[in-house]
């Protein structure tokens, strides 16, 4: 199994940043692709970005020059750097990583979620 811990969601003012962070742990376990998805009060979950390996990286268009995705393979670590936010941003943000443990096939993982709130 691989856990993805959450961590850096907050209440911020429109315009404010928040910085997301992610952290994989786990046994004989490989990351490829990581990434971060949202779900808003009723709404589907969705992309918001994701980060491959060798640091391919792919955005939402609603936050493409706003939102930053970066990791550090070495940490097992994916973060997501949010500027520029605006209320529509609000949303339970949740990590995601497409792994392989002990070398079976590969699985999607997620994070519990961690809360962001945009709001005067």
């Amino acid at each position: 199994q691989v856990q993805l811990v959450e961590s850096g969601g907050g209440s911020v003012q429109p315009g404010g940043s928040l910085r997301l962070s992610c952290a994989a742990s786990g046994r004989s376990f490989s990351i490829t692709t990581m990434g971060w998805y949202r779900q808003a009060p009723g709404k589907e979950r969705e992309l918001v970005a994701t980060i491959t390996l060798h640091g391919f990286t792919n955005y939402a268009g609603s936050v493409k020059g706003r939102f930053t995705i970066s990791r550090d393979n070495d940490k097992n670590s994916v973060y997501l750097q949010m500027n520029s936010l605006k209320p529509e941003d609000t949303a339970v943000y949740f990590c995601h990583a497409r792994a392989t443990v002990a070398g079976r096939q590969f699985d999607d993982y997620w994070g519990q979620g961690t809360r962001v709130t945009v709001a005067s």
